[in-house]
């Protein structure tokens, strides 16, 4: 489908006259630098780019981030410069723009080019997260219309999705893209096991959906009769993908996955949370250790709900998701969530997104306001934004590590496999003994929870107690252990220690010290 400039401009709340004529102007270019541009699909190539315009409208994102979505590919595919961008567009523009550019060279299968690219990747994103967000929601528009991609570029394309971008949107908290991203790319991935899963879920779909919306609405009779008036619920079956994985550790029995099946109950307040969660349980048996309060504990990448499991008496088994608006507009956008807040355009029953900049706090201190080089003025919003620094500190800890790591390093050698081992593994989230939390891969020992926390404390780890119990150092950590390191002077890394160490992390501070030791001898 072809988004015209207003189409986009719709999703503003409130446009200013400058807005439209940014939008507007961004617009035009683009479609005047893609002339004679065609995708795959045939379609005109700007269809692509006023898709991932509107993509980033809807999602809440300011008029200057929308107008990078649509110009991303001026640079990289038409004879346009980056003088041209910076005349009529400005400094800002520009600069999302070349990150995307960046970004644009990403390719997966590990070679040092595709290293360089990613290491760029995240050092440019340390710097501005919108320039990872617009590549997000261009991978997402080009995986939406993947089907006429030749054959031979699929495979390599839907793994680089799946094995980059999904993870990525995994860490930022943008829980729908992720979903939408590993479910486009899994078929073409492992196309014997997408095969695998589909014979499982075909013959229950029709039943699934059935079984859930009697649920939902028995849900909503019982909120109701205990005096809950103010709530909506939604029903959700797990993402392909994500079911695959929890096949594959379950013995590929779909009885033995309890959240297959889920209903989202979605309340004003923290208050309502917990009400409904009583209510639940009043009516229906919850299953033993499968009450989870992400409320009370949140997630690192920012995610909180109650989820409980229980048994409905037609023997289904289903896993109840409560949280609050702004809860799921978290787990939905993640970090870009403080921008959603959706309202009905009166009279026309169209979304509209505030334009509430949620990347106030997300943009470093280096990253200076930039002049309006233009003859348009300057868009309100963005222009006050812009007028103060913001901490570098509020950028996610794991983009600042992973720029931080790298930015100086000239081979790029190991950078693939250092992101997939301490990154874009699956997550285990561990306490210290005041309650921090600390996020590292799984089967992470408390080697590199010490190491985390700060390589003094790792270089002299004597010992460790989880949940008040004495462990041996090779002890794999599970999800909510609370873990405490215990030192001693002369205490030394030893070579054992590599072989309990999984983040890369850990394992370098290990190495230098026992070569330090070893000179010092």
């Amino acid at each position: 489908m072809m988004y015209t400039a207003e189409d986009i401009i719709t999703y503003l709340p409130s446009p200013t006259q400058a807005d439209r004529e940014l939008i507007t102007a961004a617009y035009e270019f683009a479609r005047e630098a893609h002339e004679g541009h065609t995708r795959y699909s045939g379609e005109p190539y700007l269809s692509h780019l006023a898709s991932v315009a509107k993509m980033l409208a809807e999602m809440g994102f300011g008029t200057r981030t929308i107008s990078a979505g649509l110009l991303h590919d001026s640079i990289e595919d038409t004879g346009v410069t980056e003088n041209e961008i910076r005349k009529l567009f400005g400094e800002e523009i520009l600069f999302l723009v070349q990150g995307v550019t960046k970004l644009g060279s990403v390719r997966y299968y590990g070679s040092d080019r595709h290293n360089e690219s990613l290491r760029k990747l995240f050092v440019a994103t340390s710097q501005d997260i919108r320039v990872l967000i617009i590549k997000l929601v261009d991978r997402l528009h080009n995986m939406q219309t993947f089907a006429h991609v030749p054959a031979h570029k699929q495979k390599r394309i839907a793994r680089e999705t799946l094995e980059i971008y999904a993870p990525v949107a995994h860490r930022l908290g943008m829980g729908r893209i992720r979903k939408d991203l590993e479910d486009m790319a899994f078929p073409y991935v492992y196309p014997d096991e997408y095969k695998r899963v589909q014979e499982i879920i075909t013959p229950l779909a029709k039943k699934a959906d059935t079984d859930l919306e009697k649920i939902r609405k028995t849900i909503q009779r019982k909120l109701v009769e205990d005096g809950m008036r103010d709530f909506k619920t939604h029903t959700r079956i797990k993402g392909t993908y994500s079911l695959y994985h929890k096949l594959r550790r379950r013995d590929w029995d779909i009885d033995k996955i309890y959240d297959y099946l889920a209903i989202r109950v979605i309340v004003k307040n923290v208050e309502d949370c917990y009400q409904v969660l009583g209510i639940i349980h009043k009516f229906w048996r919850p299953m033993p250790n499968r009450l989870k309060d992400y409320i009370a504990n949140k997630k690192p990448n920012g995610y909180q709900s109650i989820h409980t499991t229980v048994c409905i008496p037609t023997d289904t088994i289903l896993e109840i998701q409560i949280r609050t608006d702004d809860m799921h507009r978290e787990a939905e956008f993640g970090i870009a969530s403080h921008m959603i807040y959706k309202e009905a355009q009166q009279g026309r029953g169209v979304s509209k997104a505030s334009n509430k900049p949620w990347f106030t706090s997300l943009i470093p201190s280096l990253f200076r306001p930039f002049a309006w080089r233009t003859t348009l003025q300057a868009p309100r919003e963005e222009e006050e934004l812009f007028s103060e620094r913001s901490p570098k500190e509020k950028i996610p800890h794991w983009i600042q590590e992973v720029a931080e790591a790298h930015k100086s390093t000239k081979a790029p050698h190991g950078f693939m496999e250092d992101l997939k081992n301490d990154f874009f593994s699956y997550r285990i989230f561990v306490f210290t003994p005041e309650g921090d939390v600390v996020d590292l891969p799984v089967d992470a020992s408390p080697i590199d929870f010490a190491y985390a926390i700060h390589s003094e404390i790792g270089n002299h780890v004597s010992g460790a107690r989880v949940n008040n119990k004495l462990v041996g150092l090779d002890t794999g950590l599970k999800n909510g252990d609370i873990v405490e390191i215990l030192t001693k002077d002369s205490s030394r890394p030893t070579q054992k220690w590599m072989e309990y160490a999984k983040t890369t992390l850990a394992q370098r501070k290990i190495r230098a010290s026992i070569e330090a030791t070893a000179k010092s001898a």
